[in-house]
């Protein structure tokens, strides 16, 4: 059993906790679930199919049979050779086509087509959901995370009344009425990511905050898309990413009565 509290942080009654938090966690089946996850949004990418293949070359000191090798009288290596000078027998001119040269091709370059997909089996997808479910109620993996908690007690069940909030303020109102002051002011901090993700659309990184699973959106979604950190899910919507980011559970989550109700007849078993 776990306490049901109110809007104003108060406590009102209880409700039993459903099957799936008794489950065992199984972190290396979170983990492979959220890679699953992760793969199908992966962008596929390759070189020009003729990318350093497009220059104008001849062989030099080459003869027609393989291998054979027409007499010069100075060194040159057998490469294939953009020509910028001729005559007769002899050419000259910087290398091309061949990966070793300046202005060549790359010897294996990536394949647009490849698949980057990686499957999970549909047993194991419902269990790593399960095994983040259970960790929420865990509140030494809640810390380990790094979400900021006092004396709060987990899992954090809200009254029906969370689903119709149409403000962010009253939202955020709520979530500090919770004792979520502290983990919204560590999810507002931003960092200048290291590297050249920079230069690819993703220059800040951003602290995951709390996930608020609700039975049915009727107006949270829109109303706490603003605030930094924090996520809304349908509860029959849950996935291993959303509960335990980066493939580590523990995610700091409010449930709402609904989603409780709807968990207990058998979501993901």
């Amino acid at each position: 059993m776990t306490k049901i509290i109110t809007k104003d942080g108060k406590e009102e009654g209880s409700i039993e906790l459903p099957s799936q938090f008794d489950e065992r966690v199984r972190d290396d089946i979170v983990k492979k679930a959220v890679h699953s996850i992760q793969s199908k949004k992966r962008q596929p990418y390759g070189s020009d199919e003729k990318a350093g293949l497009k220059h104008v070359t001849d062989w030099a000191q080459r003869n027609r049979a393989y291998r054979s090798r027409r007499g010069k009288s100075y060194p040159s290596s057998r490469t294939p050779r953009k020509i910028t000078f001729r005559r007769g027998m002899q050419m000259s001119g910087p290398g091309g086509k061949a990966p070793q040269a300046v202005g060549g091709r790359r010897a294996h370059p990536p394949k647009a087509g490849k698949d980057f997909t990686k499957d999970i089996n549909n047993k194991e997808r419902k269990k790593a959901i399960r095994s983040g479910i259970s960790a929420t109620k865990d509140v030494k993996k809640v810390i380990e995370r790094g979400h900021r908690i006092d004396e709060i007690e987990l899992p954090l069940v809200v009254e029906n009344n969370l689903e119709s909030l149409e403000k962010t303020s009253d939202v955020k109102k709520v979530l500090k009425e919770l004792g979520l002051e502290k983990e919204l002011d560590r999810c507002k901090e931003k960092k200048i990511r290291a590297g050249k993700g920079k230069m690819r659309g993703r220059k800040y990184k951003r602290k995951v905050g709390p996930l608020l699973v609700v039975g049915e959106d009727r107006g949270i979604n829109k109303a706490a898309r603003n605030i930094p950190g924090v996520d809304v899910v349908q509860v029959e919507n849950l996935n291993a990413e959303l509960l335990a980011p980066g493939g580590v559970p523990g995610r700091l989550t409010v449930w709402t009565e609904n989603a409780m109700k709807k968990l207990g007849r058998g979501l993901f078993n």
